[in-house]
């Protein structure tokens, strides 16, 4: 079955170029030109991907706001930001809401394409995970891949496809260093450092919510991230 992207982009002839492209693909394209549009439509049916720009018709800060509204309604819901707004205070708030990717309109098609396709295989990998490894538990953490569930200390974390598999990747093997390098290769994605340190930022955070103390993360600068099991 052919997977659904929605595209949210006010400038018609973009909107056009990426939904012509995706359909080559092989893709369902569902497009709009605002978030109040969107929005109706994700109530009644929720696409497999979201690439959503920022700066809509109904305002300047309306795909942020549309990505929070989309996080209430999915937690692993693949959401990418294009926009043409390249900076880094507006990547970190996009990846702080819970996107995906933030990516700027600069890029090509084929790289564009990439990171979808990387996204679906991760999805596709964690839905088709061996039955051995379902489940990992190391003290207070368990991760359940078929369910895309994370929780600590018994408490289910937020969090999206993107950060489950990137803690997937560093929990794995408590006390390996894991580069960002080698994070993206485990979780199967391809994004930037700065993308990574964000992602690794937000997952921190969730894990506090639920206890403040929370510190088996632990930053090898120069190297990467590992897990270590804290005693709790």
């Amino acid at each position: 079955m052919s997977r659904t992207i929605a595209i949210v982009e006010d400038e018609p002839a973009i909107r056009d170029n990426y939904s012509d492209a995706f359909q080559r693909e092989g893709y369902r394209v569902h497009a709009y030109g605002d978030s109040k549009q969107a929005l109706q439509a994700f109530n009644q049916q929720l696409p497999d991907l979201v690439l959503l720009d920022i700066s809509l018709d109904d305002g300047a800060e309306a795909g942020f706001e549309l990505c929070r509204e989309l996080r209430g309604l999915s937690a692993s819901l693949p959401i990418i930001f294009l926009t043409a707004r390249d900076n880094d205070l507006d990547s970190i708030s996009g990846l702080r809401l819970g996107a995906d990717d933030y990516l700027t309109k600069d890029i090509s098609l084929p790289h564009l394409l990439a990171r979808i396709a990387a996204l679906f295989r991760r999805m596709e990998a964690l839905t088709q995970a061996q039955e051995s490894d379902t489940c990992i538990h190391h003290g207070e953490l368990t991760l359940d891949t078929t369910r895309l569930l994370a929780t600590w200390r018994d408490e289910p974390l937020d969090l999206t496809v993107t950060e489950f598999w990137l803690l997937h990747a560093i929990a794995r093997r408590p006390g390996q260093v894991k580069n960002r390098e080698q994070l993206m290769e485990a979780a199967n994605i391809v994004v930037d450092d700065t993308t990574i340190t964000s992602h690794i930022k937000r997952i921190r955070r969730k894990f506090q919510k639920t206890d403040s103390a929370f510190n088996a993360i632990d930053t090898v600068y120069g190297m990467g991230y590992r897990w270590h099991n804290a005693d709790v």
